[in-house]
C-alpha cells in the first residue's frame, strides 16, 4: 500500500542492511542541493559509493528547493518510488515539482520503467547515475517531459554524457519547460470544476463507440466537466484487471496528464477490482458511467423522495467498492461535484454503510405509503392519468409546461429534472386528466438506478396512457426509442396503452417528420410552441374517451 512521504524514512528494500548502512542512508536527508543543480558532485559520489557497497540501486526524490524528500533503496535492477501525492499532489502546476536521481549499477541507460515513472508521476526530471568500477559516478543518463505535441511524444531522452561533463541549470530549465507546457495546452474550461478524458473500451466497432461517447460527453457537460478529448479501443477480450491492457492504460493516463486532465471517465462500468488497480497507478480521479450519472442525480434531486432515493443508490454502488480500500479508493470515489456520500462515507466501515442503507430503505417505504395514498385518491376520482415518458432531454418538462401552463424546471441538459411533477390538464366538455412528468431514461441504465426512482415507476404503473416523447431532431432517435421501449418492457409496462409523440419538429425536416408520423402512427409537436399542440390533444382525447 502506498503511504505519504515521511521525512527521514528510508523507503524500499532495507532487508538485510546493517545499522551503519541505514544510518548512512539517513544522513542523505541532511544534504541540500542548490536550486540550479540537478545533484551536487559530493552527493552523487556519496550515493554511487554506497550503492556499490550495498549492491543495490539507491534513489533520491529531490524538491525544487533542493531538499531530499525521499531516500529509496531498491535491488540491483530497480527502485520503487513511494506515493508522492500527499505532500506533492498533481494539479498545482504542469509538473510535480520533484525530480528523481538514482543509481544504475551497470551504468545502463534509463529503462522503460524509469521513463514510464517520469511520465506517470509528472516528474521534473529523471536521471540515472552509472556506478563505475571504483564506485564513482560514471555516465549520467537523463530525460524530461515535453509539451503536448502532434506526434504524441511524452518525453525526451537526452544524450548520455560522463558525469563530470554534465552541465544543466536546473531551475531555469524547469521554469522554461513549464512555461512551454502551459502555452501548448489551449482549452476553454470556463466555469468547469474538472477536466476529463473520456474512454470507451468495448468489443463494438470504434465508430459505434464514438456515437456513445457523444452521449457521455453530454453527461459530463451536465455534471460541469470540461471534456478535453476521448480514447476508443476495440478489443477481443476485456481485461479483468484494467478493462484494457496494462500498457494501454498507462498510455491513457499519460495522455490525460499531458492534457492536464483531472479525471478519467469510462463509458463502461468498472468492477471494484478495476477501480482499485487503476487507482494504484494514477492519482487522477477515475469515474465510470454509473458514477457519473449518480453524480448528476445527486445534484438534481430536490424533493425528499429524490434525495433519499439517490443516496440509497449511491451507497449500494459504493458498498462493494469498500473492500480492500486504500488511499486510492478514497481519491477515486470522491465524485465530481462533491455531492452525495463522497469521501467521508467511504471512510466508514461496511457495517455503518449497511445500517444507513437499512435506514434509507425504511424511510422510502414510509414515503411510498404517502404516495400510494395520494394515488389512491386520484384513482377514486375517476380522472385518467397520463405519464410522459422518454429518453432524457427529449423535452418532457417543456411539454408539461406548455400543456398545463405551468413552470416546471426545463433545461437543455440530460436529467435536468429528477423529481416527479404532476399537473391537471383540461380538455373541452369539462374533461380533465392528471398528467405526470417522469424522470428521463437512458441507455444501459443500471438496475440500482432504476430502483432509485421508485416514485417514477409507481406513477407509470398507475397510468392509463403513456405518452412516449421522442426528440426527432436527434440523429439516433430510433436507438433511443428502442432503449425506452426495452426499459418499459423490463419493468412490465409494455401492455399499457402508448402514444408516440415526436418533439422538436421545428428542428427537423417537415417532410421526413410527416413520413415518420405516418409510418410509426405518431404525432409531432414542438414542445415550446403552444400552437403545435392541436393534433396531440386530439389524439389524447380520442385514446382516453373513444367515441
Amino acid at each position: 500500500m502506498k503511504r505519504s512521504v515521511d521525512i527521514a524514512a528510508i523507503f524500499g528494500n532495507t532487508t538485510g542492511l546493517k545499522a551503519a548502512q541505514i544510518k548512512a542512508l539517513e544522513r542523505i536527508y541532511k544534504r541540500k542541493i542548490p536550486p540550479d543543480t540537478l545533484i551536487t558532485t559530493e552527493l552523487a559520489r556519496y550515493i554511487t559509493e554506497l550503492s556499490r557497497e550495498l549492491n543495490r540501486q539507491i534513489g533520491l526524490i529531490i524538491s525544487r528547493k533542493g531538499l531530499v524528500v525521499a531516500a529509496i533503496v531498491g535491488d540491483e535492477r530497480e527502485i520503487l518510488i513511494p506515493d508522492l501525492s500527499g505532500n506533492y499532489p498533481l494539479g498545482r502546476r504542469s509538473l510535480r515539482g520533484l525530480r528523481c536521481v538514482h543509481t544504475h549499477l551497470k551504468d545502463e541507460p534509463l529503462s522503460d520503467d524509469d521513463l514510464t515513472d517520469l511520465a506517470l508521476l509528472r516528474l521534473d526530471y529523471m536521471a540515472a547515475l552509472g556506478v563505475g568500477p571504483d564506485g564513482l559516478p560514471a555516465t549520467i543518463h537523463t530525460a524530461h517531459l515535453v509539451p503536448l505535441n502532434r506526434d504524441g511524444k511524452s518525453f525526451e531522452v537526452n544524450r548520455s554524457v560522463p558525469f563530470q561533463n554534465f552541465d544543466l541549470i536546473m531551475d531555469e530549465t524547469i521554469d522554461a519547460l513549464e512555461d512551454e507546457m502551459g502555452r501548448a495546452v489551449v482549452r476553454d474550461v470556463s466555469g468547469k470544476t474538472e477536466r476529463a478524458i473520456l474512454v470507451s473500451v468495448s468489443k463494438r466497432p470504434v465508430e459505434e463507440q464514438l456515437e456513445t461517447l457523444e452521449e457521455l460527453s453530454e453527461l459530463a457537460a451536465t455534471s460541469g466537466v470540461a471534456v478535453l478529448g476521448n480514447v476508443c479501443q476495440r478489443i477481443v477480450k476485456l481485461n479483468p484487471k484494467y478493462l484494457m491492457g496494462s500498457g494501454k492504460v498507462k498510455e491513457l493516463i499519460i495522455k490525460a496528464l499531458q492534457n492536464e486532465a483531472t479525471i478519467i471517465i469510462f463509458n463502461q462500468d468498472l468492477t471494484p477490482t478495476q477501480v482499485r488497480e487503476i487507482g494504484a497507478i494514477t492519482e487522477l480521479k477515475v469515474v465510470d458511467r454509473t458514477q457519473l450519472i449518480l453524480d448528476i442525480f445527486a445534484g438534481r434531486a430536490h424533493s425528499k423522495d429524490g434525495k433519499v432515493q439517490v443516496e440509497l443508490a449511491q451507497l449500494k454502488y459504493l458498498r462493494p467498492r469498500l473492500s480492500g480500500k486504500g488511499t486510492s479508493m478514497s481519491r477515486l470515489m470522491g465524485g465530481i461535484g462533491g455531492k452525495g456520500p463522497g469521501e467521508t462515507k467511504l471512510e466508514v466501515d461496511r457495517r455503518k454503510i449497511d445500517n444507513r442503507i437499512s435506514h434509507l430503505e425504511k424511510e422510502l417505504k414510509t414515503l411510498s405509503r404517502g404516495r400510494k395514498e395520494r394515488r389512491r385518491k386520484r384513482a377514486a376520482s375517476g380522472v385518467p392519468i397520463i405519464s410522459i415518458v422518454g429518453y432524457t432531454n427529449a423535452g418532457k418538462s417543456s411539454l408539461l409546461n406548455t400543456l398545463t401552463k405551468s413552470d416546471t424546471l426545463a433545461e437543455d441538459k440530460l436529467f435536468a429534472t429528477l423529481d416527479t411533477a404532476t399537473r391537471r390538464l383540461r380538455f373541452p366538455r369539462e374533461r380533465e386528466v392528471v398528467i405526470t412528468d417522469t424522470v428521463g431514461f437512458i441507455e444501459r441504465l443500471p438496475a440500482d438506478l432504476m430502483m432509485a426512482f421508485r416514485a417514477t415507476l409507481e406513477e407509470m404503473e398507475d397510468a392509463d396512457l403513456l405518452l412516449h416523447l421522442v426528440d426527432v431532431s436527434s440523429p439516433d432517435f430510433e436507438r433511443r426509442i428502442k432503449a425506452v421501449d426495452d426499459i418499459l418492457s423490463d419493468i412490465g409496462l409494455d401492455s399499457t396503452p402508448r402514444l408516440l409523440v415526436f418533439n422538436k419538429e421545428d428542428l427537423a425536416d417537415p417532410v421526413e417528420v410527416a413520413n415518420l408520423c405516418r409510418r410509426m402512427d405518431a404525432v409531432s409537436v414542438s414542445a415550446i410552441n403552444p400552437k403545435s399542440m392541436g393534433k396531440l390533444l386530439e389524439s389524447l382525447e380520442f385514446m382516453l374517451w373513444p367515441v
